[in-house]
């Protein structure tokens, strides 16, 4: 993730310095607190409130982009024991004894 491209999106620019001596990354990002914030120089509580959801937005963005697929390819699905792709279904059973 770019990070000077994310603070301009956001008009915070000004900040961009401050984040890249203290080594913020995108693995930091997510982890930033109001406190942070303002130990980076980021005074203003509206600069704050634009950044605590982005930082949300970017947790979520940096995850899904660090995940693989988890989908194995065709050749290893044959290849998988019966049970181990199990799923669970309603059964209902009926016994029913008839006499005469």
């Amino acid at each position: 993730m770019d990070l000077g491209h994310w603070l301009r999106s956001l008009g915070l620019e000004r900040y961009e310095a401050a984040f890249r001596e203290n080594e913020i990354d995108d693995a930091v990002l997510p982890n930033l607190t109001a406190e942070d914030l303002k130990d980076l120089g980021v005074g203003i509580v509206g600069h704050r409130r634009k950044l605590t959801p982005s930082l949300l937005c970017a947790l979520s963005l940096s995850q899904k982009r660090r995940q693989p697929r988890q989908n194995p390819p065709p050749s290893q699905l044959s290849q998988q024991p019966a049970d181990a792709a199990g799923e669970r279904r309603y059964l209902t059973v009926m016994f029913c004894d008839l006499v005469d």
